[in-house]
């Protein structure tokens, strides 16, 4: 067991203090290689109360001292649809901090920063950096900005003042660390801290993120917490496994008995009852029960 609190719980409880800002900047100082002042914290909307409401997914607004969003999620649910909502959470930020009857040069610049504990598309990298530039189609140039757009926008291209997107996969990384971000992502991943990792924002993690610091109630929250995540790992890779099998089953069972593929079904169904009772003696919502298991609530609440 490591020493240190895992970054996902730290966003939670921890880094929205002041006092903790240090971690936080760090993170963003290696990430976007520019140094990141944390001017104030501004909560999500997706960010409720109750701790199950959010055991999968942590959204940060966090504002620098240019004015610059950076809006910060971690999902430990393997979301199909997850780069759509990436786009709709910058959107909603660009509309959301725009006050009405300001003209389009207020735009706000915005930062989506992606922690994903799962297999997001097909990649062999574990950092991805997505921006927008506009292409010409017939001379393949970069159509750039006036000399009065650089001066007035204090920026040098296009993709400057559109919302840019970074992808951490961090599951993937396997290897030893070599860079001041690697360093940062075998942390993210392992909740480990090597002693000789020198990047910004570790050294305070050392100080703020170490386990001894919490009280009973919290080391308690803590360790429910880290048992929700390998209940989640465990359903996903679950159904994983499954749904290859299935395939694999079905190609061989063109013609065998229908007695068979019943026989399957109702093997499935076992496997996700069983999922759902562990999951209930942990405390889950039944809708979270639900949307994981497939089980409908009412089986759920007859279990």
């Amino acid at each position: 067991m490591s020493n240190y609190i895992r970054f996902d719980w730290a966003m939670r409880r921890l880094l929205r203090n002041k006092a903790n800002f240090a971690v936080l900047e760090g993170f963003l100082t290696t990430l976007l290689r520019d140094r990141i002042k944390i001017q104030k914290l501004l909560e999500s909307e997706s960010n409720q109360e109750e701790e199950f409401d959010k055991y999968n997914r942590v959204d940060l607004l966090a504002e620098d001292s240019k004015g610059t969003l950076l809006l910060i999620e971690i999902q430990n649910n393997n979301e199909y649809a997850y780069f759509q909502r990436m786009l709709f959470g910058t959107s909603k930020l660009v509309t959301e901090y725009i006050n009405r009857g300001e003209g389009y040069d207020k735009v706000r610049k915005v930062y989506s920063i992606n922690i994903v504990y799962f297999s997001l598309g097909h990649g062999k990298d574990i950092v991805y950096h997505g921006k927008t530039e506009f292409r010409g189609i017939h001379q393949n140039d970069i159509l750039e900005l006036s000399p009065f757009q650089r001066q007035t926008f204090k920026v040098d291209t296009v993709s400057q003042l559109y919302p840019e997107y970074y992808i951490l996969k961090v599951n993937d990384f396997n290897q030893v660390a070599q860079t001041p971000l690697e360093e940062w992502i075998y942390y993210l991943n392992t909740g480990e801290i090597p002693d000789q990792a020198q990047a910004p924002g570790l050294n305070a993690a050392r100080e703020r993120l170490k386990l001894g610091r919490m009280s009973k109630d919290e080391l308690k929250a803590y360790y429910r917490h880290l048992d929700n995540i390998v209940i989640l790992r465990d359903n996903i890779n679950t159904e994983r496994a499954e749904g290859r099998a299935e395939g694999r089953a079905e190609g061989r069972a063109e013609g065998r008995a229908e007695g068979r593929a019943e026989g399957l079904e109702a093997g499935r169904q076992e496997e996700r009852r069983q999922n759902a009772i562990r999951m209930k003696a942990k405390g889950f919502p039944t809708q979270d029960i639900a949307d994981i298991t497939g089980l409908s609530p009412e089986e759920i609440d007859r279990l």
